[in-house]
Protein backbone atom coordinates (compact mmCIF):
# COMPACT_ATOMS: atom_id res chain seq x y z
CA UNK A 1 0.00 0.00 0.00
CA UNK A 2 1.63 3.18 -0.78
CA UNK A 3 -1.26 5.74 0.65
CA UNK A 4 0.08 8.09 3.29
CA UNK A 5 -0.32 7.13 6.77
CA UNK A 6 -2.64 4.10 6.16
CA UNK A 7 -1.47 2.46 9.25
CA UNK A 8 -2.43 4.97 11.58
CA UNK A 9 -3.66 4.31 14.91
CA UNK A 10 -3.59 8.16 15.61
CA UNK A 11 -7.73 9.34 16.43
CA UNK A 12 -9.25 12.25 14.20
CA UNK A 13 -9.52 14.14 17.87
CA UNK A 14 -6.26 14.36 18.38
CA UNK A 15 -4.90 14.83 14.83
CA UNK A 16 -6.93 17.51 14.28
CA UNK A 17 -6.19 18.68 18.13
CA UNK A 18 -2.87 18.29 16.60
CA UNK A 19 -3.63 20.58 13.66
CA UNK A 20 -5.00 22.97 16.25
CA UNK A 21 -1.59 23.36 18.03
CA UNK A 22 -0.17 24.22 14.50
CA UNK A 23 -2.48 26.75 13.46
CA UNK A 24 -1.68 28.31 17.17
CA UNK A 25 1.58 29.40 15.84
CA UNK A 26 0.02 31.85 13.40
CA UNK A 27 -2.00 33.17 15.60
CA UNK A 28 -5.30 32.00 14.75
CA UNK A 29 -7.92 33.74 16.32
CA UNK A 30 -10.91 30.61 15.85
CA UNK A 31 -10.96 27.25 15.09
CA UNK A 32 -14.53 24.94 14.52
CA UNK A 33 -15.30 21.36 13.60
CA UNK A 34 -17.94 20.50 11.55
CA UNK A 35 -19.73 17.89 11.75
CA UNK A 36 -21.55 15.09 9.37
CA UNK A 37 -23.25 13.02 11.54
CA UNK A 38 -21.04 11.49 14.09
CA UNK A 39 -18.01 12.56 11.78
CA UNK A 40 -16.03 16.00 11.35
CA UNK A 41 -15.88 17.00 8.16
CA UNK A 42 -14.57 20.01 7.95
CA UNK A 43 -12.26 22.36 10.92
CA UNK A 44 -12.58 25.98 9.80
CA UNK A 45 -10.09 28.74 11.27
CA UNK A 46 -9.51 32.67 11.20
CA UNK A 47 -6.62 34.34 10.96
CA UNK A 48 -5.88 37.60 11.12
CA UNK A 49 -4.07 39.03 8.27
CA UNK A 50 -2.63 42.45 7.89
CA UNK A 51 -5.70 43.39 10.07
CA UNK A 52 -8.36 41.71 8.59
CA UNK A 53 -9.55 38.13 9.90
CA UNK A 54 -9.72 36.00 7.25
CA UNK A 55 -11.92 32.41 7.27
CA UNK A 56 -10.81 29.12 5.50
CA UNK A 57 -12.23 25.67 5.80
CA UNK A 58 -10.56 22.32 5.76
CA UNK A 59 -12.83 19.80 4.52
CA UNK A 60 -11.59 16.05 5.14
CA UNK A 61 -12.89 14.07 2.24
CA UNK A 62 -12.63 10.15 4.60
CA UNK A 63 -15.13 8.48 1.58
CA UNK A 64 -12.39 8.54 -0.90
CA UNK A 65 -9.66 7.47 1.02
CA UNK A 66 -12.19 4.51 1.70
CA UNK A 67 -12.67 3.76 -1.51
CA UNK A 68 -8.84 3.12 -1.68
CA UNK A 69 -8.60 1.41 1.14
CA UNK A 70 -11.53 -1.20 0.35
CA UNK A 71 -9.81 -1.47 -3.26
CA UNK A 72 -6.59 -2.40 -2.37
CA UNK A 73 -6.71 -6.83 -2.40
CA UNK A 74 -3.67 -6.95 0.35
CA UNK A 75 -5.75 -5.27 3.18
CA UNK A 76 -8.56 -6.43 5.52
CA UNK A 77 -11.03 -5.99 8.18
CA UNK A 78 -10.14 -2.88 10.37
CA UNK A 79 -7.66 -2.05 7.96
CA UNK A 80 -9.71 -1.41 5.25
CA UNK A 81 -12.78 0.21 7.21
CA UNK A 82 -14.56 3.59 7.31
CA UNK A 83 -13.24 4.42 10.75
CA UNK A 84 -9.48 3.68 9.50
CA UNK A 85 -10.29 5.55 6.31
CA UNK A 86 -11.00 8.55 8.52
CA UNK A 87 -7.77 7.91 10.43
CA UNK A 88 -5.96 7.99 7.88
CA UNK A 89 -7.80 11.51 5.77
CA UNK A 90 -7.21 13.49 9.00
CA UNK A 91 -3.20 12.13 8.93
CA UNK A 92 -2.90 13.13 5.19
CA UNK A 93 -4.34 16.33 6.01
CA UNK A 94 -2.25 17.15 9.30
CA UNK A 95 0.83 15.58 6.59
CA UNK A 96 -0.10 18.43 3.95
CA UNK A 97 -0.65 21.18 6.80
CA UNK A 98 2.64 20.71 8.60
CA UNK A 99 4.37 20.56 5.17
CA UNK A 100 2.76 24.05 3.78
CA UNK A 101 3.96 26.09 7.28
CA UNK A 102 7.40 24.40 6.84
CA UNK A 103 7.37 26.46 3.67
CA UNK A 104 5.74 29.20 5.33
CA UNK A 105 8.57 29.40 8.12
CA UNK A 106 11.60 29.23 5.26
CA UNK A 107 9.39 32.31 3.44
CA UNK A 108 9.12 30.81 0.76
CA UNK A 109 5.12 30.87 0.56
CA UNK A 110 2.95 32.77 3.05
CA UNK A 111 -0.27 31.48 4.81
CA UNK A 112 -2.55 33.43 2.29
CA UNK A 113 -1.10 31.32 -0.11
CA UNK A 114 -1.41 27.97 1.19
CA UNK A 115 -4.81 28.07 1.93
CA UNK A 116 -6.13 30.68 -0.63
CA UNK A 117 -8.06 27.48 -2.31
CA UNK A 118 -9.76 26.79 0.89
CA UNK A 119 -11.29 30.65 1.81
CA UNK A 120 -14.17 30.97 3.00
CA UNK A 121 -16.67 33.55 0.75
CA UNK A 122 -19.38 35.74 1.56
CA UNK A 123 -22.00 32.92 0.99
CA UNK A 124 -19.69 30.16 3.33
CA UNK A 125 -18.70 28.17 0.03
CA UNK A 126 -14.97 28.64 -0.28
CA UNK A 127 -13.37 30.01 -2.91
CA UNK A 128 -12.34 26.11 -4.72
CA UNK A 129 -16.26 25.50 -4.76
CA UNK A 130 -17.22 29.81 -6.20
CA UNK A 131 -14.90 28.69 -9.15
CA UNK A 132 -16.02 24.42 -9.48
CA UNK A 133 -19.51 26.29 -9.72
CA UNK A 134 -18.09 28.71 -12.22
CA UNK A 135 -14.87 27.71 -14.36
CA UNK A 136 -15.17 31.15 -16.10
CA UNK A 137 -13.57 32.76 -12.99
CA UNK A 138 -10.09 30.80 -14.10
CA UNK A 139 -8.32 32.95 -16.51
CA UNK A 140 -8.70 31.05 -20.13
CA UNK A 141 -11.95 29.56 -18.38
CA UNK A 142 -14.65 28.86 -20.74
Amino acid sequence: MSLLNYTTKITPEQTISEIQQMLIAYDISGMMTEYDGRQVKSVSFRINIQGQDRAFRIPCNWRGVYEILKNDRKLTGKECSEEQAIRVAWRIIHTWIKGQLAMVEVNMVTIPQIFLPYTIMGDNRTLTEHVESNPQLLLGGR
